[in-house]
């Protein structure tokens, strides 16, 4: 039985694009809020976002080095090394101006990167989708082969049987005819009728 196909809700479809946009507006204001209570022109906190943006960059390269380099963990990384340098300055800074162009500025490049990924994902969503689709005709088509062939054998079976019944039909009628002796037919030089239909036997 076939499932049936449900379509995506458009708010299942719009939450990973406006995933970027979210993830750097909640670092900005998770920084305005930390500025708010007590960061602004803390030189302790503001040391403390750079050591830890510094580590998240530095694990970043770390990760993307090399022929193993797993890009995952380096995005990661990077990503976290741009927030965490972002609610540093949201933090430290006493106006609202330069937080506001750094968020503008993460977004773009989180959109950038994401989008990169997204093509690749359609890319090869778009690809499986093709090779499904020609896997299924495949099939479909030695579906359609071995229907006809069973239906062709369908056929011949019944055509034989059709045969059969209407010799034997034919054979039953010729013994019932009057004045019918098989012995005639055999001294004549025909071939002998089987037993059964032989009424000297």
């Amino acid at each position: 039985m076939n499932e049936p196909i449900l379509a995506p809700h458009w708010l299942t479809l719009a939450t990973p694009k406006a995933a970027p946009a979210l993830a750097t507006t909640t670092v900005l204001i998770l920084g305005r809020i930390w500025n708010a209570n007590g960061a602004e022109h803390s030189a302790g906190n503001a040391a403390l976002m750079v050591v830890l943006a510094t580590g998240a960059a530095t694990a970043g390269a770390f990760a993307s080095g090399g022929r193993s380099g797993d890009s995952v963990i380096a995005g990661t990384a990077f990503a976290a090394s741009g927030g965490l340098a972002l609610a540093g300055v949201a933090g430290y800074a006493d106006g609202i101006s330069l937080p506001l162009l750094l968020w503008a500025l993460a977004t773009a490049v989180a959109y950038g990167l994401a989008a990169r990924y997204w093509r690749t994902d359609r890319r090869e969503t778009v690809a499986h989708e093709r090779q499904t689709l020609g896997r299924r005709e495949d099939h479909a088509h030695v579906e359609r082969v071995e229907a006809l062939r069973a239906g062709a054998q369908i056929e011949v079976a019944r055509s034989g049987a059709a045969y059969a019944e209407q010799l034997a039909n034919a054979l039953i009628t010729r013994a019932t005819l009057p004045g019918f002796n098989p012995q005639a037919l055999t001294d004549a030089g025909l071939p002998e009728l089987p037993a059964a239909h032989r009424k000297d036997i």
